[in-house]
């Protein structure tokens, strides 16, 4: 892998355990993402229109290369269930050399 070449590791929440999961399989079956973690049963405390909520949610952790990004954030919007889904980016600078050369690899395999 080049040196050049960008990693994004995203940060997402969902509500229904079988819609996190639905979001994770399709995402990586379409190749948009290299994995996708999905962690059930946290517990989200935020504002929305003016009324606190407290809401069971899965958090999905997403590693993505920098070239799919775009066509990810686009079709996880598509599918997602909530009018303003958490979609956070992170920029890998560094890591594990072959590990990053898979996340590329898997998520540009057509």
């Amino acid at each position: 892998m080049r040196e050049n070449d960008e990693i994004a590791y995203l940060v997402l929440t969902t509500a229904p355990p079988d819609e996190a999961e639905h979001l994770a399989e399709t995402l990586v079956r379409e190749r948009l993402a290299a994995g996708i973690n999905v962690i059930p049963g946290m517990k989200s405390f935020y504002w929305w229109q003016g009324t606190l909520h407290i809401d069971a949610e899965s958090q999905l952790l997403a590693q993505v290369p920098g070239e799919r990004l775009e066509a990810f954030i686009q079709r996880l919007l598509e599918l997602h269930s909530y009018e303003v889904p958490e979609v956070m980016c992170f920029q890998i600078d560094t890591g594990h050399p072959a590990y990053l050369q898979w996340i590329h690899d898997e998520a540009t395999t057509t």
